[in-house]
């Protein structure tokens, strides 16, 4: 599952994502979106990466050297300015947060909603239709669907839509029923229990 976006993240995805608007449209956008998952996908394979990034041990100037001397022109200069800045406010470390806040601002820009998809077991391609059908007819967005397993549930599905969690696996609904009984005696709860079991 893709990491959050605090707001931080946001404010410097922001300001990414408006330059490389202005430096070329939807073709840059695509270009600095790529290039930025490639990076975090680098630091995330590679342990001496991350700690390089990320290490506030490592001097800045120096690191901001290496920087350029490894990602001249292998990147586009737009990017290549970005983890300069990134490097001299000491915020490289937040380099994933960003990544994360950056696609979202890309995919709404598309019409398109990242939406991961928990459920018990695996999940079949029709069902991940239907479910994508339902969530656009609901969003007016095109859904893209990250399916996850989380054998920890007892059945039902979670979906998390941006910092959003929907969730209607059946130990929330049996947590529910629990409280309403506590809080409304049997009788409500008889009538929640039948309309559960309807489901």
């Amino acid at each position: 599952m893709s990491a959050n976006a605090d707001a931080l993240a946001k404010v410097y995805a922001r300001s990414l994502f408006e330059l490389a608007t202005d430096a070329g449209g939807t073709d840059k956008l695509m270009e600095v979106a790529d290039e930025l998952e490639q990076i975090c996908e680098l630091a995330r394979e590679d342990k001496k990466i991350n700690l390089f990034l990320s290490s506030p041990i490592v001097d800045v100037k120096a690191r901001g050297k290496a920087l350029s001397a490894i990602f001249t022109n292998r990147i586009t200069d737009l990017m290549l300015r970005f983890l300069l800045v990134l490097n001299n406010k000491g915020r490289l470390d937040r380099l994933e947060s960003i990544e994360t806040a950056f696609d979202q601002l890309v995919q709404e820009a598309f019409g398109r909603i990242e939406v991961d998809v928990i459920t018990p077991v695996a999940i079949d391609a029709e069902l991940i239709a239907t479910i994508k059908e339902k969530i656009s007819t609901v969003l007016g967005k095109e859904p893209i669907l990250h399916p996850y397993v989380d054998e920890s549930l007892l059945g039902g599905i979670k979906l998390r839509i941006g910092d959003q969690l929907i969730d209607g696996s059946v130990q929330t609904r049996l947590r529910k029923l629990s409280e309403e009984l506590k809080n409304n005696g049997s009788a409500a709860v008889r009538e929640r229990f039948e309309s559960f079991m309807d489901h």
